[in-house]
């Protein structure tokens, strides 16, 4: 019975020293959803990357660090000059992720902080290059076409770095008080010359339309005039057509102030 008892103490004994030892020793590495490892083994860096799971190490000789392969949102604010020499603050979002298939080699080259070591000094020196090519006036109007020159750049030159950049947006572009007041003004003045350009072009298109009615209405009567020249019965059915059909209060001797009826009847 002692000796029974002396064995199953020594079994729990054995049972908590290896509990122990794996918590001491930790030969187990996990990696999460979103995540890939690297192993490094006394210094060298695997030539893969662990996918999500459970992974047994050695311990004190192997290690697993593990990277965030997850889509990420950087927001931030530069500073940069545009071509005439405007000083701008452009408030900036960039989303991305690190290639899973490339993070063991994103590890050998540049460690853990890629972000602050080459993606945010890329997106960086890209804004200032294109924003740079850009006047300061015309670059408000064309922000779109700018937005779309970054992202392909950052797109090419991160694609070497294993870094995926999904998109890019400018947010705001901020200058100084004083120049965004002279562009208010200037916007205000051209919206201005607009309008009475097309006030310009209304009237000129009024007048033009009337005299091309007035040249149609003394076309018109030119037709008119000669046809009645010519034409004596014409000028009798003419005044038949606006008689009110009342004959004169007086009339002088026996002439009757009326015109040749039988004349309009052939005529018609």
């Amino acid at each position: 019975m002692i000796e029974n008892k002396e064995k199953q103490a020594m079994f729990i004994s054995v049972i908590v020293l290896l509990v122990l030892a794996i918590l001491f020793f930790n030969p187990i590495a996990i990696v999460g959803v979103g995540e890939r490892g690297v192993k490094v083994t006394l210094g060298r860096v695997s030539d893969k990357s662990f996918s999500e799971g459970i992974h047994f190490v050695m311990p004190f000789i192997s290690k697993i660090k593990v990277m965030d392969v997850k889509t990420q949102k950087l927001n931030f604010t530069t500073e940069v000059y545009t071509k005439d020499i405007q000083q701008a603050k452009i408030n900036y979002v960039v989303n991305y992720n690190l290639m899973p298939q490339y993070v063991h080699q994103m590890f050998r080259e540049v460690g853990m902080n890629y972000k602050d070591t080459i993606l945010i000094p890329a997106i960086e020196g890209n804004i200032k290059d294109i924003i740079g090519r850009w006047n300061a006036q015309d670059l408000v109007a064309n922000r779109a076409v700018a937005t779309a020159d970054i992202l392909s750049k950052l797109q090419t030159q991160m694609k070497d770095r294993y870094i995926n950049v999904t998109s890019f947006q400018i947010i705001d572009i901020n200058y100084s008080e004083v120049f965004e007041k002279a562009i208010e003004s200037k916007v205000t003045a051209e919206q201005e010359a607009l309008k009475a350009k097309n006030k310009t072009v209304q009237v000129e298109e009024e007048a033009k339309q009337k005299l091309i009615s007035a040249e149609a209405e003394a076309k018109s009567m030119k037709i008119r005039a000669t046809a009645l020249t010519q034409n004596k019965a014409l000028v009798e059915y003419e005044a038949v057509q606006k008689w009110d059909g009342k004959l004169p209060d007086y009339m002088l001797g026996n002439s009757m102030p009326f015109v040749n009826l039988s004349n309009v009847k052939q005529n018609k």
